[in-house]
Formats: C-alpha cells, structure tokens, sequence
C-alpha cells in the first residue's frame, strides 16, 4: 500500500487521505450508518442557543458600528469595525440554519431574524431557503444545477481573488436591487422575471436560474422585499438627514463581512468536481471541516460551518450539535478513515491547495 508522511508526524507513517474520487461510484456504508448510529440523541434545535447567540451577535454587531460611526479615532474606529463585522457575519450566518430547521422548531425566530439581520443587511431569508437546499440533492450537488458550487479549482489562478474581492460591493449591489430593481419589478414583469431569475439568491453560479415562488413562500417573499424596499429608502434618505458618513461606515463594516463571507465560501469545499453527480460520500470528501484545536475557523467558519463537511452528512443536524457529532465519529472511526479524509488544518492551507490546482490545471474553466 502506498503510504504518505504525516506532516505533524514527519517521522511518522500515515494511511493516504481518501478522496472525492475514490467514492464517486459508491458509498463508504460503514461511515454513512456510523454517522446515524453514533450521533442518536443529538439533532433536536435548542431555542436557548439560538435566540440568545443571535441577539447577542446582533447586538455586538450594531453597538459596534454605531461606535465606529461616532468615535473620532481612527484606531477606534477600525477596531469597532472589525468586532462589528465579525458579529454581524455571525448573526447573518443564522440565514443558513433557517434552511435546514423545521419551520416549526423555534417559534418566531425567523421572523425576528429577518426583522433585526435580514432585512436590515438588505438579505432577507428568502434568498437563501429554496435555493440552498438544492445545493444538498444528491443528484444536484456540484452538477451545473448546483447554484452554491463552481469549479473554482479547474479555474484560471486569477479567478480566486476576483472571486473573493467581488464581494466588496455586496452592499450596494443589495441596496440598487432593493431600491431600484424591486420597485421596478413590481410596475414591469419582465424586470420582476429578471431580478428574481438573477438577484434574489445568494448562488455563485452564475448560470443559475431561480424558479418562481409558490404558495407560502411567494407570500413570505412578498413581505420580505417590501421590508428590504422600505429600509432601502430608508438608508438613502438617512444620507440627506445626518450625512454620508455614517451609511459609508456602515457600508464598510458590512463590506467586510460579506468578504469574510466569500472567503469561508472559498474553503468550504475543494471544488474539484467538473458536473458529475456525485455519491453522498464524494459530496462529503469534496467539502471541508476545519475542527478543532484551532480556534480561527470558529471566527471565519462560525454558527457550525468549521464542520461544513459533516453537515452535508447531516443537513437537518442542529449548529450546536456538530461539534459534539464530530467527536464521535472522530473518536470511533479513527486515524485513516474515510471521515478524516475531510478535516483539513486550517484556512491559509486550503487556500493554497485551491490555487495549486489552478495552476496545475491550467485554467480549464472560466469563471
């Protein structure tokens, strides 16, 4: 058998990391059942965690600004805005447990959240519910009909920083959609088409195309965009009232976050699949977990998402379950495993293992 060396144990022998590859016909059924049997008992949302670590994050966030916005310090002013983007990205993060909770696990919470984070950050919830459960069928994930994954491995090098600074303008490409582009497309249908086609999903695909709103949801989302249409307007006429500084301020920080945001994204999987439907343990060696002892990702990778690789194992898997779930199946399946083919060390590692690939492919995609 071919062996590689540990780098934390360069004298070490150590079994080959499995790869997406080696599983892309059929499943690792021991880990697949142990990931059930092992994590029984766990899964149930617990509202004290959620509410209390929302409202916090919230609260830090929007304390943090209104600091960096009157404070006449520069070094204020700077350290403010990064506590600030640091807990508003963690607040924001929430959107993502909102796809996978039951809608009738924590009563009223999405409603506060959309009132106090979504809206506010001009990202109601309905840009990601409907749109990132397609990123887990097993039959979509990493296909072109993915809308949450690119290639950005087979990628020309430049892809990578574009990919990540693109996120700067965030919060005003969000404030142009809700101010110009919704109230448009309530008077014309085909802006509405186009905006809600192209605008109105937190995807990075861009040949996605989102299927109109039925039901409920439509209902949700019409409540929703006329909050973000309101604020929008709200923020533009705070311009004229106190000045530009403070939304310029505000606009920063929440630039900040959404960078923060693009590059957890750019780590949270390998992205070297080319379209292929992949089994449920390729999808899973294809994404990343970052545990423990390094406490970095839980400020990069927070609300869960330092363990994205075990959420696609378990989607429905409430936030503050994972890192107990990790134990588990780290402790009984051991050194070699297939599981432990999915944590990697660290941010900066990932990173660079994704732009060696783009340039050992060649750029074979374009993004």
């Amino acid at each position: 058998m071919h062996q590689t060396i540990d780098p934390a144990h360069p004298d070490a022998l150590s079994p080959p990391r499995a790869t997406r590859s080696q599983f892309m016909a059929s499943d690792d059924k021991a880990m697949l059942r142990a990931a059930r049997d092992l994590t029984k008992g766990l899964g149930e949302a617990r509202p004290g965690i959620y509410w209390a670590d929302m409202l916090v994050s919230a609260g830090i966030g929007y304390a943090g600004i209104a600091v960096a916005i009157v404070s006449g310090s520069l070094g204020v002013k700077l350290a403010a805005g990064l506590i600030a983007a640091l807990a508003m990205y963690r607040a924001l993060l929430f959107i993502h447990e909102l796809t996978h909770i039951h809608r009738d696990a924590l009563p009223g919470f999405r409603i506060v959240w959309n009132l106090l984070v979504g809206i506010p950050l001009l990202t109601p919830s309905f840009m990601y519910e409907g749109v990132h459960t397609i990123h887990h069928k097993r039959t979509q994930y990493g296909t072109i009909e993915d809308p949450e994954y690119l290639p950005l491995a087979l990628m020309k090098p430049w892809s990578l920083p574009l990919f990540v600074l693109i996120a700067l303008l965030a919060p005003v490409a969000l404030l142009v959609r809700a101010a110009v582009l919704v109230p448009l497309g309530a008077l014309i249908p085909a802006v509405r088409r186009f905006t809600w086609q192209r605008f109105s999903s937190l995807s990075i695909n861009p040949d996605f195309r989102r299927k109109p709103p039925e039901g409920d949801f439509a209902r949700l989302v019409r409540w929703q965009e006329f909050g973000v249409f309101i604020w929008a307007y709200a923020l533009i006429a705070s311009v004229f009232v106190v000045g530009w500084q403070p939304l310029a301020i505000a606009f920063a920080v929440l630039s900040l976050t959404a960078v923060l945001n693009q590059l957890r994204t750019l780590v949270a999987h390998l992205w070297e699949n080319e379209g292929e439907p992949m089994t449920v343990t390729a999808q899973f060696l294809d994404s990343v977990n970052v545990p423990p002892p390094g406490i970095a990702a839980e400020l990069w990778a927070p609300v869960g998402l330092r363990y994205h690789a075990l959420h696609h194992l378990m989607p429905s898997m409430p936030y503050h379950d994972l890192p107990e779930a990790h134990r588990r199946l780290a402790r009984e399946l051991g050194t070699g495993s297939t599981y432990e083919g999915a944590n990697h060390p660290g941010m900066l590692v990932l990173v660079a293992r994704i732009a060696k690939s783009t340039m050992g492919a060649g750029g074979l995609r374009q993004p």
